[in-house]
């Protein structure tokens, strides 16, 4: 993505894709919607391909964001499950 979007412009302050905070933020969650698709109606069987390609894009604006925003993602998801292990089962 460090080269990616560079290469696409998408930094330019006249980018129709600035990648910034909040544009990222709202095409993570218009990504994470299309992957609820797979799941709408009760008793789907998921195209796997498919799926894995919406879950490429959470993934991506994911990463994007945090690197946007500066937040080391890895430390921070360690964290959060290091906090986690520490909560009730409840």
């Amino acid at each position: 993505m460090d080269r990616f979007v560079p290469d696409k412009g998408w930094y330019d302050a006249d980018s129709l894709r600035l990648q910034a905070p909040r544009n990222l933020a709202a095409s993570l969650v218009i990504e994470a919607a299309e992957v609820l698709e797979h799941f709408q109606w009760e008793g789907a069987t998921p195209d796997t391909e498919a799926l894995g390609a919406e879950l490429a894009d959470v993934g991506l604006y994911l990463l994007q964001l945090a690197r946007a925003c500066e937040i080391d993602l890895e430390k921070t998801m360690l964290a959060k499950l290091r906090e986690n292990y520490g909560r009730d089962r409840g």
